[in-house]
């Protein structure tokens, strides 16, 4: 069974569980409304993507 030699040192350790993290979700304000999107996905607060409305948004009044 292999056992390590030598205790591995704090920074050594976290340079190894940085790589595991996951990235953060990319996030731009859409140029209609100004809300945060996600790329390449239909804006959320009023329905548009690439110019154009594909979502009609109800909202409350």
């Amino acid at each position: 069974m292999a056992v390590p030699k030598r205790r591995k040192p704090r920074s050594k350790i976290k340079m190894r569980k940085r790589s595991h993290r996951k990235p953060m979700a990319a996030s731009y304000l859409c140029p209609e409304c100004g809300a945060p999107a996600q790329p390449h996905r239909v804006c959320a607060a009023c329905g548009q993507y690439k110019g154009r409305q594909v979502l009609t948004i109800a909202t409350e009044d």
